[in-house]
């Protein structure tokens, strides 16, 4: 798989929500206010809780990307989908890691900069993604992988992870 399909998809999804979005939140809307104007180590606690969930986020993030590479063999943009369903690493716990993923990169970004406004934009996301999985990305698995899919959907919960990872039988 090339590097440009995955730079691409990358650079238009969650570069624009991770990145561009609050940017412009920051530059247009409200500012940083780094620690959350607590002052002290409180601030500095503040500060090191949102870069951890920024670090936490892109991390799995990451690997999520790369298991869509890897195994899928396709990106995370709808127009280039996976030609193989990923039950692989966070896939065995949850069924949308990415989104969950993403979600933590921009709640850590809310809370290092001190900004209600990015917190509202990761809720609106949420929300936006929920909508999404429900009546598009669901549908379309079940259609591309089918009993496998829906197999997978009926072990794997959507949002909130369970303890022990799936094996697909």
């Amino acid at each position: 798989m090339s590097g440009w399909r995955q730079a691409r998809a990358i650079a238009l999804l969650p570069g624009n929500v991770t990145i561009v979005v609050p940017i412009l939140i920051l530059l247009l809307v409200e500012g940083p206010e780094i620690g959350w104007r607590l002052g002290g180590a409180a601030a500095v606690l503040v500060a090191l809780l949102g870069l951890a969930l920024i670090v936490a986020g892109f991390s799995i993030w990451l690997w999520t990307v790369r298991l869509f590479s890897r195994i899928g063999r396709g990106t995370l943009a709808s127009w280039d989908p996976t030609s193989h369903l990923v039950v692989e690493g966070p896939y065995r716990h949850v069924r949308n890691p990415m989104i969950g993923a993403v979600a933590t990169l921009l709640t850590g970004e809310a809370v290092f900069f001190g900004s209600p406004w990015t917190l509202g934009w990761g809720a609106l996301f949420l929300v936006v993604n929920f909508a999404y999985f429900v009546f598009v990305e669901e549908p379309g698995l079940e259609r591309r992988f089918g009993k496998e899919y829906r197999a997978y959907k009926r072990a794997v919960p959507r949002w909130l992870p369970r303890r022990d990872p799936w094996r697909p039988t």
